[in-house]
């Protein structure tokens, strides 16, 4: 028997979806820790004053950076399990991401990302990166693991032997 077909799920290399949930997983979990030094006297949530931007580009709060830690653990959690289970939360994450990308837009034209209602700190940056996450979590999501999914789900071979 071909070691691909022992355990596909030990396959770690084999799938894409299950690499990139641990990828971006782990980003997301280092940025959401990375944020906490960028929001020394920035509300739990809502807009900041711009200094609260990681790298002078990507503005944070608290409340976005358990947002970040919590998508980030998701991600990380989904790619150490199945193809499924990475494939299913690129997707969930993916599809999140997208509408966070596009709503945001609306959130933060009126004035700038400085109203309540912006409460995760969002800014131009932020959805450009939420939008190209949402594209990669969403291609990978959508087409990759196909070949892999159908080649282990394929019925066992019938012994041709007869009690």
């Amino acid at each position: 028997m071909p070691i691909n077909q022992i355990n596909p799920g030990t396959a770690f290399h084999r799938s894409p979806n299950r690499i990139i949930a641990f990828l971006f997983g782990g980003v997301y979990v280092l940025v959401g820790l990375l944020g906490f030094f960028w929001v020394n006297g920035v509300p739990f949530a809502g807009p900041g004053d711009g200094s609260n931007a990681i790298f002078g580009l990507f503005e944070v709060n608290p409340l976005h950076n358990i947002a970040h830690l919590l998508i980030g653990a998701a991600l990380l959690i989904a790619g150490a399990g199945t193809a499924a289970s990475a494939r299913a939360a690129n997707g969930t994450v993916g599809a999140l991401y997208l509408l966070l990308g596009v709503v945001g837009f609306f959130l933060t034209a009126p004035d700038g990302g400085r109203s309540p209602i912006n409460f995760l700190s969002l800014n131009v940056p932020d959805h450009i990166l939420h939008l190209a996450s949402a594209l990669l979590l969403l291609a990978t999501a959508l087409g990759a693991d196909r070949g892999a999914t159908r080649a282990t789900e394929q019925p066992e071979p019938q012994s041709t032997l007869h009690a």
